[in-house]
């Protein structure tokens, strides 16, 4: 059985990047994207060492809260930072922390999510107790260089009925959410698509009102 996610409506979700960011403050994006609809604040930062990353993680905390106390905010990877912070959750990369390492810290409420480039490893880590799963690429991505092959919206559609919620990643923009909503994504995760922005607000309203069209 799928587990129940924390929104009526289908999640957007941030993932931020300094690099895509263009010198933009991460707590005042972030804190706009908010304001614009997102639901979840992915903060990941690799290059950031524990206290810097605290330090960053806790910041956009207050910015998000101040938007929208519901709002969820969750660290990449360094499960000790999530703790630190109080964070909503983590997302753990193939770098990361074993999943029941990580429950075994944070605890039975916390959103542990996972990264995942095909359906069989969503199916692993629904069997390993994740809270959810970001597959990707779907397509090719806006942020970075492509190094892997699309996935497509049929590999999401296998990977939906693997019995834990699904977020769309790689390429995501307003005019696709609707196809990854379709094809049975619970939501979509983006960075360039917000962190790129001119206006991070107005970026997210139009996801925001894709998502909310297709559900």
């Amino acid at each position: 059985m799928a587990r129940e996610m924390p929104s009526p409506r289908p999640i957007l979700c941030l993932v931020t990047d300094r690099a895509s960011a263009c010198g933009a403050k991460l707590s005042e994006l972030a804190a706009a994207a908010v304001r614009g609809g997102v639901d979840w604040v992915q903060v990941r930062e690799k290059d950031l060492d524990g206290a810097p990353l605290l330090a960053l993680v806790r910041e956009i905390q207050r910015a998000v809260r101040a938007q929208n106390p519901a709002a969820r905010v969750i660290v990449n990877r360094r499960v000790d930072v999530a703790l630190a912070a109080g964070a909503a959750g983590a997302h753990l990369g193939f770098d990361a922390l074993p999943l029941a390492d990580a429950r075994a810290l944070l605890g039975s409420a916390a959103l542990i999510g996972v990264s995942a480039h095909a359906a069989a490893e969503v199916l692993g880590a629904a069997r390993a107790g994740a809270s959810y799963a970001h597959l990707a690429p779907i397509f090719a991505p806006y942020s970075k260089a492509a190094t892997r092959a699309p996935l497509g919206l049929d590999a999401l559609t296998e990977a939906a009925r693997a019995g834990i919620p699904v977020l769309a990643q790689g390429g995501i923009d307003a005019r696709r959410c609707g196809a990854c909503i379709r094809a049975g994504a619970v939501g979509v995760a983006v960075t360039g698509e917000l962190c790129a922005a001119p206006d991070p607000e107005r970026a997210a309203r139009a996801l925001r009102a894709a998502l909310d069209a297709a559900k």
